[in-house]
């Protein structure tokens, strides 16, 4: 009896396995543990090893398919895999069946279906109907051809879009059922393009969900288009004017900039016209009181909107008791971290520009207190003499190894709130979680802060920064405040170290701060290096193939600048070069990056900011609202890599 107790006492103590184990853990755990599942929870991490062949994960993994625990479905499947890697086919058949079998509902079944596909056409038909979502089924979709399901469950992926378009081009595209050309239309929409949706559509009508993606598609387009995605906004808004659907359209109609949406928002019906995206757009144009508009709908973005179009205004015009005013407007603690830094920030500014030193200092103090990270941490820092402005052409010291990922920036727990998905991650399965999340998601995107955050950390695991890294934004400007460790983890995952070594060797080479290059690469491409712009910018660093030949000396098509340290090298030489241009001001250097260093000239002199003295106010001073923001999105990288660097709360 005591011997039990002892067992008991001891399997509970153990700390849980994860991929921050070390590899002589995970084979103890594996061969000695007295408890199965945590001989299990070894199995699935030791086969998720790069470096594991298949025979050895077939190794690891023989005997850890027991119960009903959803991990058993993850074990028979990547035992399956590691079967058809060492080409063992029938013993790969045998656990696919088996999977399929015990787990009909588990995510990772679709794989099995797919699998069995191959041979039994049934297979890949209860693969559509049960995984409609899953990444299976819309790669078998693509295989076979299956515009249909592709338009409402994927169109976005890989493959998917010919399909697509064909299917509506095609001679028999005119004579398709009213359904089918609404389905197709909703998923070129989805894609962009909102003419092809149209023509798609034809005589079809549309549903309020179908006209809304279709006007948010054309709102992006040319001027034509905008138009007509405007006409279609105000049109859904007006003919149902009670659903979610009209709402959204409203709020899309009312961030539109042309002379004639003031006008539009007045046709549609009042229950819409008394909403805070209509009234905030109203009072920007001086129509309505704008306080009237952020005493009511306080914690509406609408108003957060407002508020800094109107207190932005006034600072530029150095109006500072009227920008205090704004400012102080909305309780500061309802907002999301990065725009409560912001208005804390500016809050001090206009406090110091009316003598109140104490005050703005109070405020700075605030705002270290909440985060030390961003462009505005940054700013307080300087402000309080806690930091140096940065040259950076001048390169901190190395210590240890500069910059170099530890292991504990590749992994933390997920904590998405669902216990399989976290279990998935713990043990080194990233893929399968974002799998199985897709499935659950039904392929809808992703709506709160929260559903941002869990999906934006699961396309990170799975290499997908591009679309990761955007929702991580997304979602810090959704999700409230939090505590400093909270906000701190959240910062290390919007700031990853790709190709940290690249990076290093790059910036060091060309006398720069590591960090800087870092910061640009997030910026311009969220570290994906075989992104094009639709101007023509390649790679980690975007550039212009005319620019990264002349800087190479020599002709560098676009096939080249896809390579990383090609790119990272390059890239690193031209922020050398503006930071030379304009004596080491990372402010000029950093807009010119992006606007071109002749249009950053004509922002300097006579009736302008000091961008030594008044570097914040030169920034917002910007005419074009993407290097503005751009400016301060890279600059505020910079400082928050450094600050990573440091111990933390």
């Amino acid at each position: 009896m005591a011997l039990a107790a002892a067992r008991q006492l001891l399997v509970l103590s153990a700390a849980p396995l994860t991929p921050l184990s070390s590899p002589a853990q995970l084979k103890q755990a594996r061969h000695w543990s007295i408890d199965p599942s945590r001989r299990r929870d070894a199995a699935l991490l030791l086969s998720a090893q790069t470096d594991a062949s298949p025979e050895r994960k077939l190794r690891w993994l023989r005997g850890q398919g027991w119960g009903q625990d959803p991990l058993a479905a993850g074990v028979l499947k990547q035992a399956a895999l590691a079967a058809e890697a060492s080409q063992h086919s029938a013993q790969a058949d045998l656990l696919w069946q088996q999977l399929w079998r015990r787990f009909p509902r588990q995510a990772a079944s679709a794989d099995a279906l797919y699998a069995l596909g191959r041979s039994r056409p049934a297979s890949r038909a209860a693969l559509l109907r049960r995984f409609p979502a899953h990444p299976a089924a819309l790669a078998a979709a693509v295989e076979s051809g299956n515009a249909l399901h592709l338009a409402q469950w994927g169109p976005r992926w890989p493959g998917a879009e010919p399909l697509l378009r064909r299917a509506c081009g095609t001679p028999g595209g005119s004579r398709l059922p009213s359904a089918a050309r609404q389905r197709l239309a909703a998923g070129l929409a989805q894609l962009g393009d909102g003419k092809a949706a149209l023509d798609c559509l034809g005589p079809s009508p549309a549903t309020a969900a179908l006209q809304l993606d279709l006007a948010k598609a054309l709102i992006k387009g040319p001027d034509e288009q905008t138009r007509r995605g405007e006409g279609l906004l105000l049109q859904l808004a007006r003919r149902w004017p009670h659903s979610a659907e009209a709402r959204e359209a409203t709020a899309l109609l009312a961030q539109q900039e042309q002379p004639q949406t003031v006008g539009q928002l007045r046709q549609l019906p009042a229950a819409l016209q008394d909403t805070a995206a209509v009234q905030a757009r109203l009072a920007l144009a001086r129509q309505r009181p704008w306080s009237g508009v952020l005493q009511r709908w306080p914690r509406d973005p609408a108003s957060w909107d407002l508020q800094w179009a109107l207190a932005r205004d006034a600072l530029l015009q150095r109006q500072w008791a009227r920008a205090s005013t704004i400012l102080a407007a909305l309780d500061n603690r309802i907002l999301p971290l990065p725009l409560a830094a912001r208005q804390l920030f500016w809050q001090g500014y206009s406090a110091l520009q009316q003598g109140q030193t104490s005050t703005a200092r109070a405020l700075w103090g605030q705002l270290l207190q909440r985060s030390r990270n961003g462009y505005y941490g940054w700013r307080a820092a300087v402000r309080l003499g806690q930091a140096a402005e940065i040259d950076p052409r001048h390169i901190p010291p190395a210590t240890g190894r500069p910059n170099a990922p530890s292991r504990a920036w590749a992994w933390r727990p997920l904590e998405s709130g669902d216990p399989h998905l976290d279990a998935l991650w713990r043990v080194g399965q990233p893929l399968e979680a974002w799998e199985t999340w897709r499935h659950r998601q039904g392929g809808r995107p992703p709506r709160s802060g929260e559903e941002l955050l869990v999906e934006g950390r699961l396309r990170q695991g799975v290499g997908d920064d591009w679309i990761g890294l955007g929702q991580l934004e997304q979602a810090s400007l959704r999700l409230p405040q939090a505590s400093c460790a909270v906000q701190r983890q959240r910062e290390q995952d919007l700031h990853p170290r790709r190709f940290s070594a690249l990076f290093e060797q790059a910036a060091r080479r060309n006398g720069i701060d590591p960090a800087l290059v870092l910061g640009v690469a997030k910026q311009e491409s969220r570290f994906t290096a075989g992104v094009e712009s639709p101007v023509g910018a390649v790679g980690l660093l975007q550039l212009m193939p005319a620019t990264a030949s002349e800087l190479a000396g020599q002709p560098q098509p676009s096939s080249a600048l896809k390579d990383p340290g090609r790119n990272a090298l390059l890239g690193a030489r031209y922020l050398r070069q503006l930071l030379d241009r304009w004596q080491g001001q990372p402010y000029l250097a950093v807009a010119s990056y992006n606007a071109g260093a002749g249009a950053v000239a004509t922002w300097l002199g006579a009736n302008r900011p000091d961008p030594r003295r008044e570097s914040e106010l030169w920034t917002e001073a910007i005419p074009y609202p993407e290097t503005r923001l751009y400016t301060k999105k890279v600059l505020g990288n910079l400082w928050t890599y450094r600050q990573l660097q440091q111990p933390g709360c």
